[in-house]
């Protein structure tokens, strides 16, 4: 099955846009900021596994590929779609900055 991404989400106008070049710290903040609206107070750790917490739901992955495709603007594709890429923020984390490394040197190569 494949995800497709979802329409881009509105921008506010102080936000920046990313570009590929970004660092893997660049993505972090806004991972946590989205994954906060599920977990309440409980402060996600880099490695700590989203999935054993029980604070999220079967709806929820599909969640967090769209945020994911959204927010980078990459695509998640059905080779990305194991647990081992979404069960912490590193893993997370890693997962864009490999796509979004592929759609730079894609982009230098065209």
């Amino acid at each position: 099955m494949r995800i497709s991404s979802s329409p881009s989400r509105t921008r506010h106008p102080n936000e920046k846009k990313e570009t590929p070049a970004m660092t893997t710290a660049d993505h972090k903040p806004q991972i946590l900021a989205f994954l906060a609206q599920f977990f309440g107070e409980h402060r996600l750790t880099d490695d700590e596994d989203i999935f054993a917490t029980g604070f999220v739901n079967s709806l929820f992955i599909m969640q967090l590929v769209l945020f994911v495709e959204g927010e980078f603007d990459i695509t998640v594709d059905d080779d990305d779609l194991e647990m081992a890429n979404f069960n912490t923020v590193r893993a997370i984390d890693a997962l864009v900055t490999r796509k979004r490394a592929a759609v730079g040197a894609a982009a230098q190569h065209s």
